[in-house]
């Protein structure tokens, strides 16, 4: 019997694709048991259960940038973290270790190097933190979704395979002639968490979106949910609002252009979806990782970039300017499609094949 493990998570970003990697080793090896270590209060606790996989929870977060004197018990929760983290992999006894980002896979990761456990890295970003430059020093192997990675890591560890993607958005199939010449149906994406300033964006232009008798498809996160819904309840039904969207497949093939955070796994999916897209990457991530992803798509213009702190006066006219312009609305399709990679999941078992004993 095959075992392996599969930590990270604290946002959809970490915990889907680690589900994509999970379903693809279960394919490659019928006998495989996985179990997956997470943070515990964070999304995966109830996101892995549901989709049918044992999880094991650690008691650890990360540095609050936000509240600093928060910081001072944070050595002990991380020691205590990583000694768990041994002893749960002591006890499953895996075969190699799977990171896919969030602190709690730096834990998974140096238990697994201190038992001379394999494990591998897949890095989702184009710009690494900290952690994981470290962590790549004894790791078997790095699964990157950019090019040019060698700034970071090892050449001969590196290996070039996407960013896992649910199977449902790799099969999705358009059956539907798309309107170029005028969109009417608009996605606001702001992450599983929300995006306080797309959040707001739209909620200050709401008539702008009715007016223009354009269907508005908004995640709005769980913090501003309760407020979108009461100020749109009147607004009639051309203003769908949800918490989180589950059926994620059927939003992006309904959509005509996608308003996004720039987060590894949003952009995986829109590749794959090849919609015209305006990212607003979140500033409130390690090392600004998000808006070195989007300058990657806006520098072959496969996607639109627009800042954070300009979101709320940018986002309108930039929305205006898509629905008047199908010529850019169709090259920024094509280019955003030549990005996606629909196997990476497969590409990243492939590599993990190789250390399993």
């Amino acid at each position: 019997m095959k075992k392996i493990v599969i930590s990270g998570g604290g946002t959809g970003g970490h915990i889907f694709p680690a589900l994509a990697i999970a379903k693809a080793l279960e394919e490659k090896y019928v006998d495989c048991q996985i179990l997956f270590i997470g943070a515990k209060n964070r999304m995966e606790m109830e996101q892995i259960p549901r989709a049918g996989y044992c999880i094991e929870g650690l008691d650890i977060r990360g540095f609050n940038r936000q509240k600093l004197f928060s910081n001072f018990s944070l050595p002990f929760i991380l020691i205590k973290s990583l000694i768990k983290a041994r002893k749960i992999l002591k006890i499953f006894q895996p075969n190699a270790v799977i990171g896919v980002g969030g602190y709690v896979s730096a834990a998974a990761l140096w238990a697994a190097s201190q038992l001379r456990i394999p494990y591998i890295i897949q890095e989702q970003n184009s710009f690494p933190g900290i952690t994981n430059r470290i962590l790549s020093k004894r790791a078997k192997v790095i699964c990157v979704a950019y090019n040019g990675m060698e700034k970071w890591f090892k050449k001969d560890k590196i290996v070039l395979c996407g960013n896992p993607v649910r199977k449902e958005i790799v099969n999705i199939v358009q059956n539907y002639e798309q309107d170029r010449i005028q969109p009417k149906e608009i996605l606001i994406l702001g992450g599983s968490l929300g995006a306080l300033s797309i959040n707001e964006s739209i909620v200050n232009n709401l008539q702008w979106f009715v007016s223009s008798n354009i269907h508005l498809i908004w995640q709005t996160g769980r913090s501003f949910f309760s407020k979108a819904k009461e100020i749109t309840k009147k607004l009639g039904e051309k203003i769908d609002v949800y918490e989180f969207i589950n059926e994620m497949d059927k939003a992006y093939t309904q959509a005509d252009i996608i308003v996004s955070r720039a987060g590894a796994l949003a952009i995986a999916e829109l590749a794959i979806v090849g919609k015209p897209t305006i990212l607003i990457p979140s500033p409130n991530v390690a090392e600004d990782h998000q808006t070195k992803n989007a300058l990657s798509l806006s520098a072959q213009n496969a996607a639109i970039l627009i800042k954070d702190s300009h979101a709320s006066r940018q986002l309108i006219p930039t929305l205006e300017t898509l629905i008047n312009n199908p010529v850019l609305c169709d090259t920024l399709s094509k280019n955003i499609e030549k990005l996606s990679i629909k196997d990476a999941d497969k590409k990243i078992v492939e590599q993990v094949a190789k250390y399993i004993k």
